[in-house]
């Protein structure tokens, strides 16, 4: 399993929304599925609306998102603080 960050656009209300959201998958597919899927079910949106605009890999340790943390836990100990 990897760290993905996840970045695009929604439509709430009258404009559009940026989001990012940094999500746990194997494949940048899956990763993909997973914030068409959360945000989705959050916002009562069809896949079709939502706008992804990049899907990069990033290190565990420079994600603030729980479950991200959570997944990664032993690694980001055993790991030297990065600055």
């Amino acid at each position: 399993m990897k760290a993905y960050r996840v970045t695009g656009t929604l439509p709430l209300g009258d404009g559009a929304q940026k989001f990012t959201q940094d999500v746990v998958a194997a494949s940048t597919t899956e990763a993909e599925h997973k914030v068409f899927s959360t945000l989705g079910s959050r916002h009562k949106l069809n896949r079709r609306q939502i706008f992804i605009e990049s899907n990069t890999e990033i290190k565990p340790i420079k994600s603030k998102d729980p479950k991200v943390i959570n997944e990664f836990r032993e690694e980001i100990a055993a790991s030297p603080e990065e600055e």
